[in-house]
């Protein structure tokens, strides 16, 4: 796919909508969860660190990165909630693949698109192994552009077909209702958060305010509910009362990120909690009976996006939906970069007397 050094496969926003319509939604969340498993279970192969993140009163721009040794990945992403005021995303993002034996960049990519489903799949996975067996319906709170993803991710790969919707803005839940119209989802929209929860197995929460929130209390979470709560992703926001943390078995990605950006920077920074790369390689439990209350206490993590740009990757030789991006210098002799300069002055010079 690359014959060219001075080339790295680029897929573009248009080109990754038509790469996931040519899959399927459903095919493409299930094929990505598929990869976020088998990356899990090689978790201890990774480089692994907390992300570096700038923080303003705005929002946050991060880097997310991780190596498995081989291949090395980031993603550049923002979260800024206010930018919905100004007809922009709230969230954005592009993602990198590279060679490690050599340095040079295997894959460019939109991952704005990407992230929403990346974040589904991984929701979806977690659930396979905490949510209680057999469940079908799903509160959501918060119907943003991340709701309709979570939704075909829970349909796809847990049978989910029972949607429970609100969020503050009723605008976004009827958006959200007309989106998945069709797909097979019995959707009920709801007056409040207390509605939402009412008869769900299955919460998840997925607000983009920067504060802490108490989108769920204690006295709304009964026993055997888990809770998929992925809105929290920086210092000083949350969704959960700590009350429900106290009560329920938490599940993380990784503890030294999650300690500082999820729902656990309530409590104790030594309260018990397990990474779910132990669950799904077999060496912790899950859920372990009907009645306990499960968190998913979601941040995002490297990895997660390591495994989407993996994934895309090996989707670009079938399909040839990338363009070819001249993004790195390739001079005739490696040494001679300024050179390279000067002979591509030469033909401009050329052009110039000839009139061209």
């Amino acid at each position: 796919m690359q014959q060219k050094l001075n080339i790295v496969p680029f897929v573009s926003v248009q080109n990754m909508m038509k790469l996931v319509l040519a899959t399927g939604v459903e095919r493409f969340l299930t094929d990505l969860a598929g990869y976020i498993e088998e990356d899990f279970r090689r978790w201890e192969m990774f480089n692994k660190a907390p992300r570096v993140a700038s923080h303003s009163a705005d929002g946050v721009i991060e880097l997310m990165p991780t190596s498995d040794g081989e291949t090395y990945g980031f993603k550049y992403v923002n979260g800024h909630p206010k930018n919905t005021r100004s007809g922009r995303q709230t969230v954005t993002a592009f993602g990198v693949l590279a060679d490690v034996g050599n340095g040079y960049p295997i894959l460019l990519t939109e991952m704005t698109i990407l992230t929403a489903l990346r974040t589904a799949a991984m929701s979806a996975v977690a659930a396979k192994y905490l949510a209680p067996k057999g469940a079908r319906t799903m509160a959501m709170i918060g119907n943003g552009a991340q709701s309709e993803f979570q939704a075909i991710a829970f349909k796809a790969i847990l049978g989910v077909d029972r949607l429970r919707l609100y969020d503050i803005d009723s605008s976004a839940t009827r958006r959200c209702v007309n989106n998945v119209a069709g797909m097979g989802f019995d959707v009920t929209a709801c007056a409040s958060s207390q509605e939402a929860v009412e008869g769900a197995e299955i919460v998840t929460t997925v607000t983009a305010d920067k504060q802490y929130a108490k989108i769920l209390t204690d006295n709304m979470v009964g026993p055997g509910i888990h809770i998929n709560a992925i809105g929290g992703d920086c210092p000083g926001k949350t969704e959960l009362h700590r009350d429900i943390l106290l009560r329920s078995d938490i599940f993380v990605e990784y503890k030294p990120q999650t300690r500082i950006e999820g729902e656990i920077q309530q409590i104790d920074p030594d309260h018990p909690v397990i990474e779910l790369w132990q669950v799904i390689a077999g060496k912790a439990p899950g859920r372990t009976d009907e009645r306990q209350i499960t968190l998913f206490d979601s941040v995002g993590f490297a990895i997660e996006d390591f495994s989407a740009l993996r994934y895309v990757r090996d989707q670009l030789r079938e399909t040839g939906l990338y363009e070819e991006l001249d993004l790195l210098a390739d001079p005739d002799e490696p040494r001679d970069l300024f050179g390279m300069i000067l002979r591509a002055a030469k033909p401009a010079a050329v052009m110039q007397q000839t009139g061209a």
